[in-house]
């Protein structure tokens, strides 16, 4: 296992990981498993083209209003947060040949920071194939 640091600078903020990710399956093959230990965070595969994470993270906040008068803001006022990494989920599994990610020509792993800024642990395992 593989443990990914991201620092983030915003409260919400898209975070493209794809790179480190590719650094740790390096030599392997099977099915990686990207898992976010972090109840206000998601992960997600899509293209990290800047606009578009920009509107995921406007309508994200469109559909889960900050502040919007949630039971849980009553103890940490990051309702909100809690609501999207629900909608989001917390892990991606892409599978891995000879060390290579089989992702898309767009397609890139994003980390959706949802309660930052913060210093956030991402675990990367592959599960490796058995070798016939």
């Amino acid at each position: 296992m593989v443990v990914i640091e991201v620092e983030t600078r915003k409260r919400e903020e898209v975070v493209d990981i794809t790179e480190k990710v590719r650094e740790a399956v390096r030599g392997k093959s099977g099915i990686a498993v990207i898992y976010s230990t972090h109840t206000t965070t998601g992960l997600i595969i899509n293209e990290a083209e800047a606009g578009l994470m920009e509107d995921i993270i406007a309508h994200l906040s469109n559909l889960v209003p900050y502040r919007a008068g949630y039971r849980h803001d009553m103890i940490d006022s990051n309702a909100d947060a809690h609501i999207k990494a629900s909608l989001l989920g917390n892990s991606v599994i892409i599978p891995v040949e000879d060390g290579r990610l089989l992702l898309g020509t767009w397609q890139r792993i994003l980390f959706v920071e949802l309660d930052g800024p913060r210093r956030r642990k991402v675990h990367v395992i592959v599960y490796e194939a058995e070798k016939g």
